[in-house]
C-alpha cells in the first residue's frame, strides 16, 4: 500500500470557523412560521427545513441535488473474541457486494439517484490487480488491533486515516456534491464504536454495549467485558484526549469517517449521519473541532444502546426511528426523502397571509 501523507492537523482538528448561515435561518424560520399551516404542524420537518436552509445558505434552498454515499470499510482484530454473529471473512465479500451494487444501501442509493464510492482503509485483505483503485486509494493498514489488549492504531496511522477522510470530503465537495452520506461496513465494528463513545462521554460499558449483527446473551456477555477492558486500557493510556481515544478504540475506518465529517464541515457542507459507528466518529469530530456537528443531521436512530447517548451529546433528533441496525448508510438513506420534503414544502407551501381573504 502507498505511504498516505500525514495532515496538517492544526488545520484539520481547529474549530471549525464556517459556522451555518444564521440570517438563512432566521429567515427560513420566518417563512416556516407564515405557511399556511397550523403552528408547528410540521414539526421535526419544519426544524429540518431550517437546518437546511442554514447549512446551504439560503431562505429556501431546493432539495438535495448531488448526493454522494461514502461507504467506509475496515476490519477490527477484536473479532477474534467473539464479539459479533459472523467472521470478519464476511467483510470483504461485502464490500465486493458494494462494488457489484447488491448490498441494501447500494440498492437504495441507486433508486434514490445517489452516487457511491466505497473505501477500503483497513479491511484485512490484499485486493487482486485489477480492483477498482477508488477502493483502495486511501488504505491505511489490514485490520485494526484488538482494542482490549493494544491500541487500534498507532499515531501516525490515526493522521494518516484522517487525512484520507479529509480528501475523500474534498473530492466530492469539488465534484458539486451538496449532501454527504456517510456509512459504514466491517464485521465487528459495533464494538469499538460502543466504546468510543463510552470513553468520550464517561459511561460505562454495559450503558453502551448491543447485540451488533445479532449475538446471543453469551456473546453480548463477552462483548461487554470486552468493552470495558478496552474502556480500562485506553482511559490509563490516553485519558480523555479525544485524537488520542479515536485511535486507540476506533480504528481506521471510524478514524477517516470523523475525518470525513471534520472536513465537510470546514468546506460548509453539510453530512447526513447514519447508524451508531458513523455516529460514533460523528462525535469524535465534534470533540476534535467544536463545532462540527452544526454541520450534521441524523438520518435514523439505530437499536444500537450507544447510538441514543451519542446523538444526544451532539443536540441532534433522528428524521426516523425504525429500530435499523444494518449501517451502509442505510437508515440515512431511508431518511434522505424526508430531508428533500422538508425543503420542497418550506419552498413551496402558500403563505397564510396568501390564502387569507383581504380583511
Amino acid at each position: 500500500m502507498s505511504a498516505l501523507p500525514r495532515p496538517d492537523q492544526a488545520a484539520l482538528l481547529e474549530a471549525v470557523r464556517p459556522v451555518p448561515d444564521a440570517g438563512a435561518a432566521a429567515a427560513a424560520r420566518q417563512r416556516l412560521a407564515a405557511l399556511a399551516t397550523p403552528p408547528g404542524a410540521l414539526g421535526r420537518i419544519g426544524e429540518t427545513a431550517v437546518w437546511w436552509a442554514g447549512v446551504r445558505g439560503t431562505a429556501t434552498p431546493p432539495p438535495p441535488q448531488e448526493v454522494h454515499l461514502h461507504v467506509v470499510a475496515g476490519d477490527h482484530g477484536v473479532t477474534t473474541r467473539g464479539v459479533s454473529a459472523f467472521p470478519a471473512a464476511v467483510t470483504p465479500l461485502m464490500v465486493q457486494a458494494f462494488l457489484d451494487g447488491g448490498a441494501a444501501a447500494t440498492v437504495l442509493a441507486r433508486h434514490l439517484g445517489v452516487r457511491v464510492r466505497t473505501h477500503d482503509l483497513s479491511v484485512d485483505v490484499d485486493w487482486p490487480a485489477g480492483t477498482d483503485p477508488d477502493l483502495v486509494a486511501h488504505k491505511v493498514r489490514r485490520g485494526s488491533g484488538s482494542i482490549d489488549t493494544e491500541d487500534a492504531l498507532s499515531p501516525a496511522e490515526t493522521d494518516a486515516a484522517l487525512a484520507a477522510g479529509a480528501a475523500i470530503a474534498d473530492a466530492s465537495v469539488d465534484a458539486g456534491a451538496d449532501l454527504l452520506v456517510v456509512g459504514d461496513m466491517g464485521i465487528g465494528n459495533t464494538t469499538p464504536s460502543a466504546a468510543l463513545v463510552a470513553a468520550l462521554l464517561g459511561l460505562g460499558a454495559p450503558t453502551v454495549t448491543g447485540r451488533g449483527t445479532g449475538v446471543d446473551d453469551a456473546g453480548l456477555a463477552r462483548k461487554t467485558e470486552v468493552v470495558a477492558l478496552a474502556l480500562a486500557r485506553a482511559r490509563e493510556r490516553h485519558g480523555a484526549d479525544p485524537l488520542r481515544l479515536l485511535g486507540a478504540l476506533g480504528g481506521a475506518d471510524l478514524a477517516a469517517m470523523a475525518g470525513i465529517c471534520l472536513q465537510a464541515a470546514r468546506r460548509r457542507t453539510p453530512v447526513l449521519l447514519d447508524g451508531v459507528v458513523v455516529t460514533a466518529a460523528a462525535l469524535a469530530a465534534e470533540r476534535l473541532a467544536p463545532g462540527t456537528a452544526a454541520w450534521f443531521a441524523a438520518g435514523h436512530r439505530s437499536s444500537e444502546p450507544a447510538h441514543t447517548p451519542a446523538l444526544a451529546a451532539l443536540g441532534l433528533h433522528p428524521l426516523v426511528d425504525l429500530g435499523l441496525r444494518l449501517g451502509e448508510g442505510s437508515g440515512a438513506l431511508v431518511a434522505l426523502p424526508l430531508l428533500s420534503a422538508a425543503a420542497v414544502l418550506l419552498a413551496e407551501t402558500a403563505l397564510l397571509a396568501d390564502v387569507l381573504p383581504p380583511a
